[in-house]
């Protein structure tokens, strides 16, 4: 299985701290933004990453990382996307680096409180389809909310609910096979003018082959300053990231 993080966008939420840098580089903590997700594909078993960035600064991210050796990677490639064409599109620039694999795609601005390892072993296991990550939170009106059954097959999926049905947030660690590469070019632009990520779910949930697990650790995106400083938190109150071994430079 191939990582794929995604670190475009600009980062308006942010401003006027990412006037001068990509968001995926900023400060979560002791450590830059990206090493987190990069980190968390890596304690999975994920040797082979693409980091897919965009507006200002992507060659920051080649001076920070270089190779990926640092963090175990055997390989670590970089790609740029063009404009703000959503996430599903951002995926589209991974085809030919993924190959005939599986993929686990993480945002870049999503940070865990500890691993993802047994949620990928358990998508390795899966004969198709594709996997999501839920978590259970005290607001899901501001996220994707999803419904499961006993089994853990995903019965429908809503965007920002006013009354929602269930908890459970959708989590930025999505898991596919290689039927996602016939289901992006079907896509159509939002009303925003992206192709979303909750439509290629949809597309995997209306075939029966989406699933779903809901993790124990704390999560937040970091997107905004209060979703930043709550960011922090968790990796300080964590004892996974107390023992990771990220690099610190010399």
């Amino acid at each position: 299985m191939k990582g794929v993080i995604l670190v475009g966008g600009l980062g308006t939420r942010l401003l006027p701290m990412t006037r001068v840098t990509n968001k995926h580089l900023l400060p979560v903590g002791r450590f830059p933004m990206v090493y987190y997700p990069l980190y968390i594909l890596v304690e999975a078993g994920i040797r082979d990453i693409m980091i897919v960035t965009g507006g200002n600064a992507p060659g920051d991210f080649m001076e920070l990382l270089h190779d990926g050796s640092e963090f175990g990677l055997q390989h670590l490639t970089f790609t740029y996307q063009r404009g703000a064409g959503g996430i599903a599109d951002a995926l589209g620039l991974a085809r030919n680096f993924v190959g005939d694999e599986r993929v686990a795609v993480m945002l870049g601005d999503n940070i865990l409180g500890g691993s993802i390892r047994e949620h990928v072993e358990a998508y390795r296991r899966q004969r198709s389809g594709a996997k999501i990550l839920l978590r259970r939170v005290h607001d899901p009106q501001r996220f994707g909310v999803a419904e499961i059954d006993e089994a853990g097959n995903v019965l429908a999926i809503e965007e920002k609910p006013e009354q929602p049905t269930t908890d459970l947030a959708v989590v930025g660690v999505y898991m596919y096979d290689q039927r996602l590469w016939e289901i992006l070019p079907t896509l159509t632009p939002s009303a925003r003018g992206q192709l979303e990520i909750t439509d290629v779910n949809n597309a995997y949930r209306e075939a029966g082959e989406l699933t779903a697990e809901v993790l124990e650790c704390e999560w937040s995106d970091a997107g905004t300053p209060e979703s930043l400083f709550r960011a922090a938190e968790i990796t300080r109150a964590s004892e996974f990231w107390h023992v990771a071994d990220l690099p610190a430079g010399e």
